[in-house]
């Protein structure tokens, strides 16, 4: 079969053909649990761990890799969601709020305190216009820019839903004198900035993967929570009768394929639950539960390697809207600035893209509010797109539509006599911040249809690496020169904790279990490293190393050299042989190529 794409489209290939993988193998030997969770994104991720720490009986399966899609495409925001105060979403700012200073605690090896400004021009503009904006969810004419009234109402709002338990300072405005003075390369027309904190998410695969982890280690002493990844849904059969799987219980079984062998099994569970996000009117479909629930819009955003951009920044996100009254944002990521985001109706049949003129949008963007700062189409190291999960929301503009979730529940009635019908149960929406709000409010419907109770609560809950994370900077750097060794200097160890948090501790006891050495294309990776994340992270092709296990292809680090390097190197665990890692690479090339607009020049022949 030809190679496809890694977005849920994987093709058979010769490098995923030599062994049946571990996460397979424990699908297949015990093909029965209570609950199916559809989808591997950080909702359904969330869910899947949720439920597991109750103890629930669950298997997780997802068509691509984990956090591909949209959860792998946002914003890289863990915020509360300012401009939704217009849109009337008071419960869901409040939530997004608590939620944001949860995970502050509970996830702080990847959600970081983030400082934000907003620039502002006028006074008192769009006063008259606002009101129709929040009755109507429709912008009217030409926008009319938000001013530093509405802005500082916005804002006295949203500090006050941070008064319980709240992590960051409230907000200040400043004049134009003295906002200059801290962010000079800022346009000189302005009259304020306001600045206000929230968090970012440097790493959201990685957290997406330790959540993932904690799942499957909470159900690990009787194997009752298992997941795989390129694993995707053909088909709904029907009832299964008592027997298949689980002796005393019927359940509904779907047939599922592995789309790295082309392999067709079938698994049975009593609740099926289904968090593909923008895809789950075709997974219901695919169930024989047609629906029209979703209406998901396209988001872009652009990596700049941009040093004189990266300073303008002065460590801080700028947000603000734009000429067409758009909420955009520029930010630094480490050596990086992120630039996004457009907000336009999605094309399912087409694939999510960041196109030309949506680069010519940021760079538009940029000189609104950096005038002196020109950006060239050489500096950008990375480009993704993503289809947020949204509902349908027919003549509302995609600006307006609710970030909100619901779940909506299904019956379908199996074909076997006296056969118990069907639960399904459709996440609608939901957005990264929230997401251990929305697991726990999903889990808690999947224990009613189940006749269980919650055990755990998972609000104060360490998330993977974040258990023991050190709590400032003198923390980290004692954690460091802890951890070091006469073969792991500082920075080896510094980039260890970075990607892993705490559980840099597992990694750490693997290296050092044998001989190991740093790659020659990059000092951020050692040949054991690789093998631990074969072994630990269910791997199944080349990109999901160089996208999300690591930051190299985000960061623009990715090179002909580093593909054949770390293709050779995983070719020994994941069985490639030569044919196959041929394949992975080039299948690499067209991913980082048609999805980033990242070309490599490879040394296969």
């Amino acid at each position: 079969m030809g190679l496809k794409d890694s977005f849920g489209h994987t093709a058979v290939t010769a490098a995923n053909t030599s062994a049946q993988r571990a996460s397979v193998h424990g699908l297949k030997q015990r093909p029965y649990a209570k609950v199916l969770v559809i989808g591997g994104g950080i909702n359904g991720v969330g869910t899947f761990r949720d439920l597991a720490l109750q103890g629930v009986d669950v298997a997780l399966v997802e068509r691509g890799d984990y956090c591909q899609g949209a959860s792998g495409a946002s914003s890289h925001m863990i915020h509360g969601g300012i401009r939704y105060l217009e849109n009337g979403e008071f419960r869901l700012v409040q939530e997004s709020v608590r939620e944001r200073n949860r995970l502050l605690h509970i996830a702080p090896h990847y959600v970081k305190p983030l400082q934000t400004t907003i620039p502002i021009f006028s006074t008192f503009s769009g006063v008259l216009s606002a009101p129709l904006r929040f009755l109507t969810h429709k912008q009217q004419g030409k926008p009319k820019e938000r001013g530093a009234f509405l802005i500082k109402l916005g804002l006295s709002l949203y500090d006050s839903f941070s008064r319980d338990g709240g992590s960051v300072p409230r907000h200040q405005f400043r004049g134009r004198k003295r906002a200059l003075a801290e962010l000079p390369r800022l346009h000189p027309g302005i009259k304020y900035a306001a600045t206000y904190f929230d968090a970012s998410v440097h790493n959201p695969e990685r957290l997406t993967l330790d959540v993932l982890q904690d799942g499957e280690k909470a159900g690990a002493g009787n194997g009752t929570a298992r997941a795989s990844n390129y694993i995707s849904l053909q088909s709904m059969k029907g009832s299964s009768p008592s027997g298949t799987g689980s002796p005393s219980r019927t359940g509904n079984t779907v047939q599922l394929r592995d789309e790295l062998t082309g392999e067709l099994f079938d698994f049975t569970a009593d609740v099926i639950v289904n968090t593909t996000g923008a895809w789950v009117d075709l997974t219901n479909g695919a169930l024989g539960a047609a629906s029209s629930f979703m209406g998901g819009t396209k988001g872009s955003h652009i990596v700049l390697d941009h040093p004189g951009l990266l300073e303008a920044c002065n460590g801080r996100e700028i947000f603000f809207e734009h000429t067409d009254g758009r909420i955009v944002l520029i930010y630094p990521m480490g050596d990086r600035v992120l630039v996004g985001t457009t907000d336009v109706d999605a094309d399912m049949s087409q694939d999510a893209v960041c196109t030309d003129g949506e680069i010519a949008y940021f760079f538009d963007l940029i000189g609104h509010v950096f005038p002196g700062i020109t950006v060239q189409r050489e500096q950008i190291v990375y480009t993704f797109s993503g289809v947020r999960p949204l509902p349908k929301h027919d003549a509302t503009q995609p600006g307006f539509v609710s970030r909100d979730y619901r779940i909506e529940r299904h019956t379908l009635q199996g074909d076997a006599p006296g056969a118990a019908a069907a639960v399904v149960l459709s996440l609608v929406g939901g957005k990264w911040t929230t997401f251990r709000a929305l697991a726990e409010h999903l889990s808690n419907d999947v224990l009613a249809e189940l006749g269980m109770e919650r055990k755990v609560s998972t609000a104060k809950l360490a998330i993977g690496g974040g258990a023991g994370f050190p709590e400032d900077e003198a923390g980290i750097q004692k954690w460091i020169k802890a951890h070091m060794s006469a073969s792991r200097d500082a920075d080896r160890t510094a980039v260890l904790l970075t990607r892993y948090g705490t559980r840099a501790e597992d990694v750490i006891r693997h290296l050092d279990g044998g001989p190991d050495r740093l790659l020659h294309s990059t000092h951020e990776l050692s040949v054991r490293e690789l093998e631990f994340m074969a072994e630990h992270e269910q791997i199944g092709h080349l990109a999901d190393v160089l996208i999300r296990r690591t930051s190299l292809a985000f960061r623009g680090l990715v090179t002909g050299e580093l593909l054949n390097e770390v293709a050779e190197v995983l070719s020994v665990p994941l069985g490639w042989d030569a044919a196959a890692k041929t394949a992975e690479i080039r299948l690499a090339q067209d991913v980082l190529d048609r999805f980033h607009r990242v070309k490599i020049h490879s040394l296969v022949a």
